[in-house]
């Protein structure tokens, strides 16, 4: 596809506005005695030993392509996995997840599909499910529109907590790959695809779960800081990670990307683009030291 260069700022969504939008309310969550304010989960501390980890998230208007699509389901996962995986960025275990549903007028099997999806991820993780909310707003939603959120909750202990305090230059990225788009970058997906059929094979894959991922890599090396990449794309979520002062540098080329993002760039979406908004194949990273035989080194610190 020729002619101008299709953005994410375009498609009606701002990062630069997202970045202000935490900056601007982090006062008012450090008043009530809250650190790390904008990580990708927030820790409370349980007692002198532990420390619960809980994020909250929604999969965004990638619901409207899969509601298209009768992909609820899928949907559903990755809800789940979006929370689970903030949550594991701390070092924590998960404990449990609690959903909310609201639309202007609820479709009981819409629900049960979003729900089942998420019920499906939890048991993977050892994660229950223990409840939620759904909420009938007409109104506020448009009509057979609906959202999906949940929260999720883990337990770490101290000595087990994963901050990125002890990242250092030299240290190397090893990087976990993406199974696709996951869930974000949807409301520029959305104005690529106006209309037309699509391939929901190859746009709505579900995010990632990775769990067992990061267990197996914390098993064979010392992960000094984990970044679950979400919107921004990889070097904004890296670098949330990382002590002031030192820089992740990225080899872009040190990895094959799945089929869906050359669907991007076929229509329009150039490269700065592609890594500013989405994830590009890599939709989790690790800072480690020394990484371990077979693992995929995408960049070091510096």
């Amino acid at each position: 596809m020729s002619g101008e260069s299709r953005t994410y700022d375009a498609a009606g969504v701002s990062l630069a506005k997202a970045e202000e939008i935490v900056e601007k309310l982090r006062g008012a969550a450090e008043s009530t005695g809250a650190v790390g304010f904008g990580a990708f989960a927030g820790l409370y501390p349980l007692d002198e030993r532990r420390l619960l980890a809980a994020s909250t998230d929604g999969v965004g208007s990638k619901l409207i392509l899969s509601r298209r699509a009768g992909r609820l389901r899928w949907a559903g996962m990755d809800l789940a996995a979006h929370c689970i995986d903030d949550v594991i960025t701390t070092g924590a275990e998960p404990l449990f997840l609690l959903d909310y549903v609201a639309a202007a007028s609820v479709d009981l099997e819409q629900v049960a599909e979003l729900v089942d999806g998420a019920a499906t991820v939890c048991r993977e993780a050892g994660c229950m499910l223990i409840g939620g909310e759904t909420a009938e707003l007409p109104g506020i939603y448009q009509p057979d529109e609906l959202d999906f959120a949940g929260t999720c909750v883990g337990l770490v202990d101290r000595d087990a907590l994963v901050d990125g305090t002890r990242c250092e230059r030299g240290d190397a990225i090893v990087g976990l790959p993406s199974s696709g788009l996951h869930t974000n970058g949807f409301t520029l997906v959305r104005d690529l695809v106006g209309d037309e059929d699509f391939d929901d094979e190859l746009l709505l894959t579900p995010h990632r779960l990775y769990v067992d991922d990061v267990r197996e890599l914390r098993a064979d090396a010392d992960v000094k800081a984990l970044a679950h990449v979400t919107g921004g794309g990889i070097l904004s979520n890296v670098t949330r990670v990382l002590p002031r002062g030192i820089e992740a540098h990225i080899d872009w080329g040190a990895w094959e990307r799945p089929e869906v993002f050359a669907w991007l760039e076929d229509r329009g979406v150039d490269e700065d683009e592609l890594r500013r908004v989405f994830n590009v194949g890599i939709g989790m990273c690790a800072v480690v030291s020394e990484p371990p035989s077979g693992t995929l080194v995408i960049g070091e610190l510096a």
